[in-house]
């Protein structure tokens, strides 16, 4: 039972850390351009792969 002490505050805790960085990507714009990121996960000019 003491260790529900521990770990309840744990997990809140590590909840609302995950909570504050979701809401920190959507203040920081990074889920604003879906349909950008659709097509350029297929143009060849943004593959990172090495020039033979």
């Amino acid at each position: 039972m003491n260790v529900l002490v521990v770990l309840i505050p744990v997990s809140v805790g590590l909840g609302l850390l995950g909570l504050g960085g979701f809401l920190w990507t959507l203040r920081a714009a990074q889920y604003e351009d879906a349909e950008g990121d659709r097509h350029r996960i297929l143009d060849p000019r943004w593959d990172e792969a090495p020039k033979g």
